[in-house]
């Protein structure tokens, strides 16, 4: 009996995840939820949280309900993270629950906010709600791991991106690069840029490739996990970081002149001459940064921008940018985008260079790999540690 209504709940829940993704990349520093009202095995009203500030999923639910003339009284909800019951930007989504005669609350996954876990269902289950949860947990919890690390520990989810041939070479000695990849692998990076709070980069990849780092769009047809964009406008503003430890980047840089100036922070070392900071201050964010063995202390700034709400980062840096985030156990995720090609050459530049790991025990370990074909491409993403 137990299993047969789980089945049953299954489908609504998967009707509420696909919801949930249609705010990927707009709802941080809050999570992707979504939500389902079911009564009588009809869906009577559907919602999703579309971005921080506004409406959780579940009062959009509710809201469709009203709008279609159908009462709430006695339905289930289907929603794809634990209800708030805490004030915060909105109030409690258990009141709003409680209060339209909700029944049953079958939910994928638990808050994984220790200082809420749980809680909001023991508020329903104390209103005589009955309370399933952790049906698809692990697809809820995949939805939300940048959200789920950043609330636990307070810094984003680091994920290094890289495109390839499959020598594991990402330029010519000479810095040449466009375009190693595909089509479709790069309609696939700009939606890693889509769903990333910010972009971070050395002033290497600045001063050789000048990139703008914007989140631009797609062409139709491109098949991806996340929603399809057509536009090719710029998306959404997204922060770009820049390791520039001597501040060296040009006045020039797209990142220093353009119309998103504004969103450019830049990290330099205390021993960065005076004037050019000055130079830079004058145009963008610049940041004087602790270094550590002659380097810029990428833990130090990781805090930082986890104060300031940035909840997932996206690292596109050179090859030791690349291994520094990886040497140092600061990747949570990678993201390897690898061409049919082969480039050879002791001089051409690697997509992880860095020191290396001293031995086989060292190397951090890749698991829940998933493989897709791009056109013509591979890329390869992976959770970076033991669990």
């Amino acid at each position: 009996m137990i299993a047969a209504r789980v089945a049953t709940d299954l489908p609504y829940l998967r009707l509420a995840l696909r919801l949930a993704r249609r705010a990927y990349g707009l709802t941080s520093p809050n999570p992707l939820v979504g939500a389902v009202l079911v009564k009588r095995s009809r869906v009577i009203g559907q919602g999703w949280h579309h971005r921080a500030g506004e409406s959780h999923a579940e009062i959009e639910a509710l809201r469709d309900a009203t709008r279609r003339g159908l009462s709430p009284t006695g339905a289930t909800l289907y929603v794809t993270l634990e209800p708030c019951c805490t004030h915060g930007r909105t109030p409690p989504c258990t009141d709003a629950i409680i209060a339209a005669g909700i029944k049953r609350v079958v939910a994928a996954a638990t808050d994984p906010n220790p200082a809420h876990a749980g809680r909001g269902f023991e508020v329903l289950r104390g209103a005589g709600i009955e309370v399933v949860h952790d049906l698809l947990a692990s697809e809820a919890t995949r939805l939300n791991e940048a959200f789920n690390h950043w609330i636990v520990h307070r810094t984003p989810f680091v994920t290094v991106k890289a495109a390839m041939t499959l020598d594991g070479k990402i330029a010519t000695a000479s810095g040449e690069s466009k375009w190693i990849t595909g089509e479709q692998s790069r309609a696939h990076a700009m939606q890693l840029r889509l769903g990333a709070d910010a972009v971070l980069v050395g002033v290497n990849t600045v001063r050789a490739d000048d990139p703008s780092l914007t989140v631009r769009g797609q062409k139709s047809g491109v098949r991806s996990q996340e929603p399809e964009v057509r536009s090719q406008k710029v998306l959404k503003p997204v922060r770009r970081l820049v390791l520039d430890s001597r501040a060296r980047t040009p006045l020039t840089a797209k990142l220093v002149s353009d119309e998103f100036a504004g969103l450019t922070t830049i990290f330099v070392g205390k021993e960065a001459p005076t004037r050019r900071v000055s130079a830079l201050a004058k145009r963008v964010s610049v940041i004087t940064t602790p270094v550590r063995s002659g380097r810029l202390d990428l833990r130090w700034i990781l805090r930082r921008l986890g104060r300031e709400d940035v909840s997932s980062l996206l690292v596109e840096g050179g090859g030791e940018v690349n291994a520094s985030f990886l040497e140092q156990g600061l990747a949570h995720r990678v993201a390897f985008f690898y061409a049919p090609k082969v480039l050879g050459g002791r001089a051409a530049r690697r997509g992880v260079a860095g020191e290396g790991f001293g031995g086989w025990p060292d190397i951090p370990k890749l698991r829940d790999l998933e493989w897709r074909r791009l056109g013509e491409d591979l890329f390869l993403t992976a959770r970076v540690g033991a669990t």
